[in-house]
């Protein structure tokens, strides 16, 4: 390829499509960032999660061959390397991994070829600047590059069992500790002497000269649980190629970071910082993290302190703490401004980055302004802790600063430095072993894997269930096809015992969608198993999870399945309600909202959606008419199955966090609702009576939790509701409609009596302060006030210090206030006594004497601790301890 005509990444994207697409292969959709129907996996780290089932054999496609460009985020689970972005040349949060796949169609011979045309061939890479790895007793592999490709063997490089145990290397790539396995060849371009680093295998292969450009995974084992390998019925490919790395060699420079990607991200955030520098790293990381933000927040994600929010969360801290390690502070916030840049580059290739546009800068700014606000809270953590501990902080305490205040060490150590302190000896290795252990927390929750699955030769030997469930409740002659105990296979279950019944055909809905499971029976003569719960395994089999009451169940035996009706009507009822709900929050709120998670049950609808701020009565009642209107136009629910495509062009909403196949089912009522759903529905909307909302909360940071019911459960609740206001009327001695004058004549005479209250408290104030400051004590050239004060709640006791401020212009103040047992503290510092004194540090000192804590700024602060003798003492201690800090 000619150095004067380097190709943009969208070209590069283009090109991998293309050349795929020509040689057969389907191009599929990247799929979103948040894996659907799978609580195992934090986020889509590679091209192969959407064909996962697949790969187990649990998914059958109308394709053999497929192509994709996946976006990808690595920055949580199993892989997650977020402190090192911007600081190296290639790790990112986000990236987008270029993939070709075969299931169970060409193989290894077909995929090497194919690989080496491209890079080659069409992007005519030199082929001396190419060197490949191979799994060291992987003789297929060699001979085709050797061979047929003609690679010389100097530059084929077998690796071994280099991590530990048999099949543990870097080129043996397995989906989980169990499962399908194999080999892997990868392909490295050497970018020149130039530049420190080994080849792969040897001792300097970390350093920078050769860099991994495509990895091909042959997919050709299923991995035992006590290690062996069992060969695949069908063999297949899974490649993936980052977009970013090789970007970086079509554009013939060395850095992830200077790809036309990132110059103009990079560019933009120089601008809004005033950085003239453009080597900086703070910009590699705002470049590095706007990506990952953006597109997590467009397929669902918001910052929360648990789960995926909590990573997002993280991420977008990072990026504003360099933001703001620049000088860069705007009211607004300044990193929603990044959206725009990437826009302009990624938007055509994505559109839902414009789509979703509002809702991302919106959830930007109000993460920002969390974090300005965060900051705050641990700045004051901050100064009692030093207050406490001596001037130092521990590793413990830096890693309570980060995880809990969002404070990472870099700021609290910068902090130190400028008071001219230090943290204690062992502070980073104490911090970075309590992050490690959070780190390894995470990636035992993004492992494949779970208890919901079957092992791969059982998913291989079976058909997916076939459900009956939407034309019945009722169906004979359903044959056991497996056996579950203790989440392992069994030849039969025996009376009393717990366990999962698979058949080959059922009436019963498994959890999917929001919608909880069926309950039910199912028999024959003297067997009785009783099902709690209908689970999917391995996404496509229905899993009946119960017990055996009377008889036995062994593999082959013929049942009756009897779905409990009453349940599953009170369930389906619900959620035809969820999606009347869900169209009427995006007509009233507006086109933002989206889903973010539902759990339909027999008893009520619980609906989370994204959303910035609490829902009002107002609002509320208008959506609770809306649904309600719509039940009793009372329009048919309609069913159709379309394809994918097709149905969105019917106007048809995807749910998030949802897995959807080729071919989807769209459920319509009337003009008011259309979605994608599998679950199971009304008739007619009639049929749901009636809908009533229970309550509407925050859940997490720009997420919403409205939780509803209808039928007989909404009646109940409207009788509930009368049952109430008829006691309050009683309570207070009111009748009928005259409940609301008789609690607005009781509100207006009890504001009366406590403006009286706040103005005897205030007259009694200004009386207490005087006499306060008349008893001040000399304080080397200050005044000291230190009292106990009776009566004086919180809010008083902040009043008297205030009072005294200004009778008192530099002085150190310190009250106190007791009841039952316990103590407010407040501490303040005037005028020219803040030279030498801190209020955190004051009030500190007395707190930790009464095994109480509290802190707050260097001119007032507040906390609390136990009432007693204590108190007295630390009381009387006061002097000296202050005057001891003048000398």
């Amino acid at each position: 390829m000619s150095k004067s005509a380097p190709r943009s990444s969208a070209q590069i994207r283009q090109d991998f499509l293309d050349f795929f697409a020509s040689k057969g292969h389907t191009v599929v959709p990247s799929s979103p960032l948040v894996p659907g129907n799978d609580p195992t996996l934090l986020f889509t780290n590679a091209g192969m999660v959407q064909f996962k089932d697949v790969f187990l054999g649990a998914e059958k496609r109308s394709y053999t061959r497929a192509v994709s460009s996946q976006r990808c985020v690595r920055a949580g689970g199993k892989h997650n390397d977020l402190d090192q972005v911007g600081y190296t040349a290639r790790h990112h949060t986000f990236f987008e991994m270029l993939g070709n796949f075969s299931f169970g169609d060409y193989f290894k011979k077909d995929a090497i070829a194919y690989a080496w045309e491209l890079l080659t061939g069409v992007w005519q890479l030199p082929k001396e600047k190419l060197l490949v790895t191979i799994y060291h007793t992987d003789d297929e592999a060699f001979d085709i590059w050797h061979k047929d490709i003609g690679l010389p063997p100097e530059r084929i490089i077998r690796i071994g069992d280099n991590k530990g145990a048999p099949y543990a290397s870097d080129n043996f790539w397995q989906m989980a500790d169990t499962g399908p396995c194999g080999p892997c060849t990868e392909i490295f371009y050497d970018h020149g002497e130039h530049i420190a680093g080994g080849p792969p295998g040897s001792p300097d292969e970390d350093g920078d000269r050769y860099i991994e450009i495509w990895n091909n995974v042959f997919m050709q084992f299923d991995r035992q649980p006590d290690g062996t390998l069992l060969p695949l019925p069908a063999p297949c490919v899974d490649t993936g190629m980052g977009l970013e790395r090789i970007a970086a060699v079509l554009q013939h420079v060395h850095s992830n970071y200077e790809i036309d990607l990132f110059e103009h991200l990079i560019r933009r955030a120089a601008e809004l910082t005033h950085t003239a520098d453009l080597g900086n790293k703070s910009l590699r990381v705002i470049a590095d993290h706007i990506r990952a933000c953006a597109f997590l927040i467009a397929d669902g994600v918001l910052p929360s302190n648990e789960g995926r929010g909590y990573v997002l969360r993280r991420i977008i801290r990072r990026a504003v703490r360099h933001l703001w390690k620049l000088g860069a502070l705007k009211a607004d916030g300044l990193f929603w401004r990044m959206l725009a840049p990437l826009a302009e580059k990624m938007g055509e290739a994505y559109p839902e980055l414009n789509a979703k546009r509002a809702l991302i800068e919106q959830a930007l700014k109000a993460e920002e302004a969390a974090f300005a606000s965060t900051l705050d809270a641990g700045m004051q953590k901050l100064d009692g802790m030093l207050a406490e501990a001596g001037n130092t902080v521990s590793g413990e305490q830096l890693f309570l600063l980060h995880d809990t205040f969002g404070c990472p060490p870099d700021l609290i150590l910068d902090i130190l430095r400028e008071r001219g302190l230090e943290p204690v000896a062992d502070a980073m290795p104490q911090y970075e072993a309590l992050m490690d252990q959070q780190r390894e927390r995470a990636r035992a929750a993004g492992k494949f894997g779970g208890s919901v699955g079957l092992p791969a030769e059982l998913v291989a030997s079976l058909h997916p269930t076939e459900f009956k469930g939407y034309e019945t409740l009722e169906l004979d002659g359903c044959k056991v096809v497996a056996l579950l105990k203790d989440n392992q296979p069994v030849p039969s279950l025996a009376a009393g015992e717990h366990g999962v019944v698979v058949l080959d055909r059922t009436p019963f809905y498994a959890e999917s969608g929001g919608q909880a499971g069926d309950a039910g029976l199912l028999c024959s003569g003297a067997v009785r198993f009783a099902v709690t719960d209908t689970q999917k395994l391995s996404a496509v089999f229905h899993g009946h999870a119960g017990r055996l009451e009377t008889g036995s169940i062994a593999l082959g035996d013929k049942l009756s399945a009897r779905v409990d009706g009453a349940r599953r009507q009170a369930t389906v009822l619900n959620h035809s309600a969820t999606h009347l709900l869900h169209a009427a929050l995006r007509k009233v709120l507006g086109e933002h909202v989206s889903q973010k998670g539902s759990l339909v049950t027999a008893e009520r609808t619980r609906f989370d959606f994204s959303h910035f701020q609490a829902v009002s009565a107002e609002q509320l009642q208008t959506i609770e008419d809306l649904v309600n209107a719509e039940i009793r136009r009372n329009a048919e629910a309609e069913v159709h199955h379309m394809g994918m495509q097709e149905a969105l062009d019917f106007g048809a909403m995807a749910l998030f966090g949802e897995k959807y196949g080729e071919r989807v089912r769209v459920l319509r009522m009337g003009e008011f609702s259309t979605e994608l759903c599998g679950g199971t529905h009304v008739h007619r909307t009639g049929d749901i009576g009636v809908f009533k909302i229970l309550s509407e909360a925050g859940i997490a940071a720009g997420v919403r939790r409205i939780e509803a019911t209808t039928g007989a459960s909404a009646v109940a609740a409207f009788k509930h509701s009368e049952a109430t206001l008829q006691q309050a009327a009683e309570l207070v001695g009111a009748r009928g409609g005259d409940v609301l004058d008789k609690l607005s004549q009781l509100l207006e005479r009890q504001k009366k009596l406590e403006r009286e209250l706040e103005a005897f408290k205030a007259k009694a104030a200004s009386g207490q302060s005087s006499d306060l400051a008349a008893k001040a004590a000399a304080l080397g050239p200050f005044k000291l006030v230190k009292a106990r004060v009776a009566g004086v709640d919180g809010k008083g006791l902040r009043e008297l210090v205030d009072n005294l401020k200004t009778q008192l212009p530099d002085s150190v103040i310190v009250l106190a206030s007791g009841q039952d047992g316990k103590v407010s503290l407040v501490a303040g510092v005037q005028g020219a006594a803040q030279a030498t004194f801190k209020a955190g540090e004051v009030l500190s000192h007395i707190a930790v004497q009464i095994g109480g804590k509290g802190g707050g700024r260097p001119d007032f602060a507040q906390g609390g601790g136990e009432d007693g003798p204590a108190l007295d003492a630390a009381l009387a201690g006061l002097d000296a301890w202050l005057a001891a800090r003048l000398t």
